[in-house]
């Protein structure tokens, strides 16, 4: 099938590539060259359903193939060769990403070639690329992962409810928490963080019935994250919050981070825009846990990950190792052993 709208070869031999990075505030979508010009990059403000068979293959598609088309055309790219989707929660929900999307990929944009990533994995490629080490992902929630290029190795990523330590849902759940202290009278609670929590969300009786029903819950306990952030310069227990946050995302590092050579460690994530008051925390805790590896600041997003490695996979040098549930590659034949 043609990929310019009007079935147009104003570039009958330019080739390139589809990456796609899909998480819970929507979908980002690059269609570039080979030869090393910026892509064209659109986006999608609409999360792909997940359902009972998991991340929904046809949702995905529908929002994914009216973009590429486009971005096709702006980009002079005429056939596609390799597709990089990478996708939050594939390790987990992936089950039909993996039967039927890279069949569908190949009968409607005639690529050759398609990975299918944890956005865990497009954020390592996008901050280290070829190098071993660790990388944090740090938004609402909190995954590290970490390769020496022969496998990977995950630590925690296990939703805010069962995990996610450090995350932005995490520090907004303890601020929340310190607040109704404050409210109770109970020792722990912080005044000012209770301030903070009238102004965003109103009186604290109404906190349990405002957060526990939404199924966007993390989200917006994470959206209380940078008051903690703007209190913690001024109150003890606000600081006491995100010293304890980087506590645990070292420790997270510390867990997927190759344990011998000289590998990196990275931040990425949204998590990072409470800088100051965060990041020294954190940087104190990775040279305490992670003395062995050099901290490094991340080169790329995720997006950028699934650029790098469909350029990789073209080229048939990509590095990273194949995982069922964290990188699955299918019509490879030309990697890199």
């Amino acid at each position: 099938m043609p990929l310019l709208p009007d079935g147009s070869s104003a570039h009958p031999h330019n080739s390139g590539f589809l990456a796609v990075d899909s998480g819970g505030s929507g979908l980002r979508v690059a269609v570039g060259t080979y030869g090393g010009a910026p892509p064209a990059e659109g986006r999608s403000a609409e999360p792909v359903r997940t359902g009972e068979r998991g991340i929904d293959p046809d949702h995905l598609l529908e929002q994914v193939l009216p973009l590429t088309r486009t971005l096709a055309a702006e980009a002079g790219v005429e056939q596609l060769t390799t597709a990089v989707i990478g996708a939050a929660g594939f390790a987990t929900l992936g089950d039909a990403l993996r039967a039927e999307l890279p069949d569908a990929l190949t009968g409607a944009l005639g690529v050759r070639q398609v990975a299918l990533a944890a956005d865990a994995v497009t954020a390592y490629i996008g901050a280290l690329g070829p190098r071993p080490g660790a990388v944090l992902a740090a938004g609402t929630g909190l995954i590290a992962i970490g390769t020496d290029l022969t496998a990977w190795r995950r630590a925690d990523g296990w939703g805010h409810l069962l995990g996610d330590c450090g995350g932005g849902a995490w520090i907004g759940r303890a601020g929340l928490e310190a607040a109704l202290r404050a409210y109770d009278g109970r020792a722990g609670g912080s005044v000012p963080l209770l301030e903070r929590a009238r102004e965003r969300f109103g009186q604290p009786p109404e906190l349990p019935g405002l957060i526990y029903p939404r199924p966007d819950r993390a989200a917006l306990l994470a959206s209380f994250a940078p008051d903690v952030a703007a209190c913690a310069p001024h109150d003890s227990v606000a600081t006491g919050i995100l010293r304890a946050a980087a506590r645990h995302m070292a420790e997270s590092a510390a867990a997927a981070c190759p344990a011998s050579g000289m590998p990196e460690v990275a931040c990425t994530g949204g998590l990072l825009n409470l800088a100051d008051p965060l990041l020294t925390f954190l940087h104190e805790e990775l040279t305490r846990q992670v003395p062995h590896a050099r901290q490094t600041v991340a080169e790329g997003d995720p997006l950028h990950g699934c650029v790098r490695l469909a350029v990789a996979l073209a080229a048939g040098d990509a590095v990273w190792p194949e995982d069922p549930h964290l990188l699955h590659v299918t019509g490879a034949d030309n990697r890199a052993t």
